[in-house]
């Protein structure tokens, strides 16, 4: 029962730690831009609503600011090539109709040379 308590805890303060920075919308056009942030103010997300649906390319960030994943969304629905960096490859994974078709992995090859 202890265990459990103390896991509620951590669970509630990291959450509540979590919300500091809120997102933001703005309105472009007839498309919302939501930006979502980390603690530390540096954005996680960024992405597109219409109608309050998912719409167009959503990205993703770590927090030093680099890519981690680009999606792309039509009323909703996963489509299109989605690219999701990993530390050593990068995946891509084709949706159709919310759907997943086929997924091709790209790994960095390391490049020897030899000298005489």
């Amino acid at each position: 029962m202890k265990n459990l308590i103390t896991i509620i805890l951590l669970f509630t303060v990291s959450f509540l730690h979590s919300q500091d920075k809120e997102p933001t919308f703005k309105a472009e056009g007839n498309l919302v831009k939501a930006t979502y942030y980390f603690e530390d103010g540096s954005v996680s997300t960024q992405g597109y609503f219409l109608d309050k649906e998912l719409t167009g390319e959503w990205t993703r960030f770590d927090r030093k600011g680099n890519k981690t994943q680009i999606a792309y969304y039509d009323q909703g629905e996963k489509v299109g090539k989605w690219f999701v960096w990993g530390k050593n490859s990068l995946k891509e994974i084709n949706y159709s109709n919310n759907t997943v078709v086929n997924v091709n992995l790209w790994k960095h090859e390391s490049k020897l040379t030899a000298s005489k």
